[in-house]
């Protein structure tokens, strides 16, 4: 037998071996700790989704899987990390609508596309917003704050959890068609929370589940609602439609993987996610956080993740949003 067949023998034995410990290694999936990145402060819905979740897959898994914050950049920052992983399925994204849907038209120049870096994995939840004041300012209706709005007029600031956010461009939307006068000041998360508790914003748009046990506790007071219909969290909150602002729309959290992650690893961290999402209890919890669990595999968030972009980047060239 000459060289050049028995390298090609031994090329072909090591390729053989390679290719099933790789496949060994998918069906043994997860062996080992699993991260998921969190692209925001903690305390946010990303966040609170995204330990939930966690904890849940570790108690099936029987391995940790652990949570950490990386905020920045509006969440380009974590969306960065997952986006240059190896995709192997031990690093993952926990992500909303903004830096998924909206920064890659807001910014132009991202150092990674979450369009194309970023496999979708799975759809948590779809969470409105709550148009929220301090307790201390004694609005506390609709009324109330379209005459609070009216005497403070050029004096009104509003907080967002980063530019371009659904917090932001609700905002924005908010401020044109109700012709009220006011400021934007970004946070990276969820200071803005509680620079509005404290007063210095005269009020925000921020997701439920942030803000429920805030309002619950006095801190806070629920003016109205984003969606197109009331929240079972908060039954007697009413719409913004129903008030006569033509306004209804909210966020979404999803999982994400970097791109290229085998697709048998993919599809069962979907399954995963979607059998914990159907959970009652788990279910009750979330709806009761004001955030609506919503199941699809990986093909149908895979599509919605591609329409919602389209959707909102006409959206977000009109705004005139730039970064700062």
């Amino acid at each position: 037998m000459n060289f050049i067949k028995k390298l090609a023998i031994i090329l072909g034995c090591v390729l053989t071996m390679a290719s099933n410990g790789f496949a060994q290694s998918v069906a043994n999936y997860p062996d080992k700790p699993i991260k998921i990145i969190v692209s925001f402060t903690a305390g946010g819905t990303t966040d609170i989704l995204a330990r939930e979740v966690a904890n849940q897959m570790s108690i099936r898994w029987k391995v940790p899987v652990i949570v950490e914050n990386k905020p920045g950049a509006a969440g380009n920052l974590g969306t960065e990390i997952v986006g240059r992983a190896p995709p192997d399925g031990y690093l993952l994204l926990a992500n909303s609508i903004g830096p998924i849907s909206i920064n890659p038209t807001l910014f132009g120049n991202l150092a990674v596309n979450p369009q194309k870096a970023l496999d979708p994995v799975a759809l948590l939840a779809d969470v409105p917003n709550i148009l929220v004041v301090p307790a201390s300012s004694g609005v506390k209706n609709w009324k109330e704050f379209l005459a609070y709005a009216k005497t403070n007029s050029g004096n009104l600031n509003y907080g967002s959890t980063g530019i371009g956010t659904t917090a932001h461009l609700i905002s924005f939307l908010f401020a044109q068609k109700t012709g009220l006068n006011v400021v934007h000041i970004p946070y990276k998360g969820a200071e803005a929370t509680r620079d509005l508790i404290a007063g210095r914003l005269q009020f925000m748009f921020a997701t439920a589940p942030s803000v429920i046990p805030l309002i619950k506790a006095g801190q806070l007071n629920a003016i109205a609602v984003s969606s197109k219909k009331r929240i079972t969290a908060m039954p007697d909150l009413p719409t913004l439609n129903e008030l006569g602002v033509d306004i209804a729309t909210g966020a979404w959290f999803g999982l994400f993987a970097p791109a290229g992650t085998n697709p048998t690893i993919v599809k069962k961290l979907n399954e995963t996610v979607v059998s914990i999402l159907e959970e009652p209890a788990i279910r009750q919890k979330l709806l009761g956080l004001g955030a609506d669990p919503i199941l699809m595999n990986v093909q149908e968030f895979t599509k919605f993740v591609r329409h919602d972009f389209a959707l909102w980047a006409p959206i977000v060239k009109a705004s005139g949003a730039k970064p700062e």
